[in-house]
């Protein structure tokens, strides 16, 4: 196999399209670009496995709350032999303006409750992450229901070209690995 792709959001009909799904939303972009099987449950997930550009690529869907995503990462890289090093999860980023993209490895989790639960389940930070900017609440005190809160309708006509985007850096990771995709999608798209 080559990637594993957890995208991180909450399950649900009232958390759908709320900023806090963001990496649902761009896996459902990267499965529209390639052929993939039947959703099916695996463990706390739902995953679709299936090939991008001749890449084999699986994509998850943590069925738990974003809090205890690491379940998932753990049942995940058991069932498919992977190690932490190799996991792509990709999730929004209130640290960023909306419409920017940042990869990494590694490093802290900024508040994010499901990259925190991933990292303590796995007792490692070392795994990739497509992190995608939804800026920040005007009121810090407003954090929790801003990010369950769903995009409003000029911030949707962003989405538009910010997930096809964050679905090019994912499968920039899988091809051509972190460094070279980190200089491609690193900088603000206009450049």
């Amino acid at each position: 196999m080559s990637a594993l792709v957890i995208g991180l959001g909450n399950p649900g009909g009232e958390y759908r399209g709320t900023r806090h799904n963001a990496g649902w939303l761009a896996l459902d972009q990267l499965e529209s670009r390639g052929r993939f099987g039947r959703e099916r449950r695996e463990g706390p997930a739902k995953v679709r496995e299936g090939a991008v550009d001749g890449y084999e690529v699986v994509t998850a869907r943590p069925q738990t709350y974003m809090n205890v995503s690491g379940r998932a990462a753990v049942h995940l890289l058991r069932k498919y032999g992977l190690p932490a090093e190799d996991l792509i999860v990709v999730h929004d980023e209130v640290d960023l303006p909306l419409g920017r993209i940042r990869l990494k490895r590694g490093g802290g989790a900024a508040g994010q409750k499901g990259v925190l639960s991933i990292a303590d389940s796995l007792r490692t930070q070392d795994f990739m992450r497509v992190r995608i900017g939804v800026s920040r609440p005007p009121d810090r005190d407003q954090m929790i229901d801003y990010v369950l809160d769903r995009f409003t309708p000029e911030e949707r006509e962003r989405l538009a070209a910010i997930l096809p985007r964050a679905a090019d850096a994912v499968m920039a990771l899988v091809r051509d690995g972190l460094e070279s995709a980190m200089t491609e999608y690193n900088r603000a798209p206009d450049n």
